[in-house]
């Protein structure tokens, strides 16, 4: 099963929709060209986020204030045992060229985002600090979700990165480097009666809103018929590649929950007004892509396992808010449950 992020918003979100997302900082996008970025930065500052708002969604100040300003990559140092991991071609260039999508403005926080040409968010400070441990830089080109994985195995880029869940058919073109866990969860309207979501079922008699051609419809079409075995109603799906109506959907009582990727939910939850998390349902770990038999993915893990160590990797979860998904270990090929 694959993991997605958000369906794409649009540049503008409704005026309803703008006014709570400003109050609670979940930020705007803002325009960034498309095409290879140069490098990763650690977060921006409060100044550059402001000047990248779109002043018809949100002010500059709350803008700034989506963005976690903390720095907790700078103090990290090489460890030069693990450097002596890396290819000789790597160790001699000095870089990785690291295969993501450009995600500009806020919408894709906490995984990643861009403002004022600068990178931010919890899977560019994860990488960052691995790449100061490793003591490498990334050059970091742009594809798209559906090109990556490709792209790793053809050599075009040396690792990839793009919240991709661990899978059983993964496994057996690339390997996979462990760096934290994702999943499959519910946000609901305020309104909404239940407190929590532990199994699919749970989700029966609602309307539910989520992405199509994703692997949450999957689970909600391949699942649909427990809800009659359970004798309960079937919930209602609606599909949308935007999330901007999912989210009016929410506020104007059209839409009961939100089906999406775990960590992004929480973090809605915790910057959109008028919404709670209810819960995942299943969890998928995730990490680094590096072609098959590449002696970069241990490197990768024994580097998350140093930040894990000496209390870095804590720091960068606590930095955007989403604790609770932190892996113990980072291991390679890890087992799927897909």
């Amino acid at each position: 099963m694959t993991l997605e992020r958000h369906p794409g918003r649009r540049l503008r979100r409704p005026r309803t929709l703008a006014v709570a997302a400003a109050l609670a900082a979940a930020g705007a996008i803002a325009l960034a060209g498309c095409g290879s970025s140069g490098g990763s930065s650690s977060a921006s500052s409060p100044s550059s986020a402001a000047s990248s708002a779109d002043p018809g969604s949100t002010s500059a100040a709350a803008d700034s204030a989506a963005i976690p300003a903390q720095d907790v990559v700078s103090g990290v140092t090489e460890d030069q045992k693990l450097h002596a991991e890396l290819p000789a071609s790597v160790r001699s260039s000095g870089q990785l060229i690291l295969g993501t999508t450009l995600q500009p403005g806020t919408s894709g926080l906490p995984h990643a985002g861009q403002v004022s040409g600068q990178n931010v968010g919890l899977d560019v400070d994860l990488r960052n600090a691995v790449a100061k441990v490793l003591g490498v830089t990334w050059n970091v080109q742009n594809g798209t979700f559906a090109t990556i994985i490709p792209g790793v195995q053809n050599g075009k880029y040396q690792v990839g990165q793009d919240n991709f869940g661990a899978t059983k058919a993964r496994e057996q073109v690339v390997d996979f480097a462990t760096y934290l866990n994702d999943g499959q969860a519910f946000l609901g309207a305020a309104s909404v009666s239940a407190s929590s979501i532990s199994t699919i079922t749970d989700a029966c008699g609602y309307t539910i809103a989520t992405s199509p051609g994703s692997t949450f419809q999957t689970l909600l079409t391949g699942n649909a018929s427990k809800c009659a075995a359970s004798g309960k109603q079937p919930w209602t799906v609606q599909y949308f590649s935007d999330s901007a109506p999912i989210f009016l959907g929410l506020e104007n009582g059209k839409v009961d929950l939100y089906f999406g990727p775990t960590l992004s939910l929480k973090y809605d939850a915790a910057h959109i007004a008028g919404t709670k998390f209810l819960g995942q349902i299943s969890s998928t770990p995730v990490g680094f892509v590096t072609a098959k038999n590449s002696p970069i993915a241990k490197a990768l893990s024994d580097a998350v396992n140093e930040l894990i160590a000496n209390g870095d990797y804590a720091k960068i979860f606590a930095k955007w808010g989403v604790g609770g998904d932190l892996i113990t270990k980072s291991v390679l090929n890890p087992a799927t449950t897909f």
